[in-house]
């Protein structure tokens, strides 16, 4: 059996949502050990003169802190 948890974790990049994606799972890695999932609950785009100027993603990172 193992114990999980859930973090949510916002993320953003200026490239695209997969971009911003990773961004979350690089960041999350530096503290949070044994990431199991990430989850996009939801994303959004930010407009600057009528282009795409940042992609946003809203995730739920799951991660083990138990084995037993």
């Amino acid at each position: 059996m193992s114990v999980l948890k859930v973090v949510e974790i916002l993320g953003n990049s200026t490239v695209s949502f997969e971009d911003a994606v990773q961004n979350v799972i690089t960041e999350a890695s530096k503290t949070v050990k044994d990431i199991k999932s990430v989850y996009v609950q939801d994303m959004q785009v930010t407009v600057k003169d009528n282009k795409v100027s940042e992609y946003r993603v809203n995730t739920k990172v799951t991660f083990g802190i138990l084995e037993m």
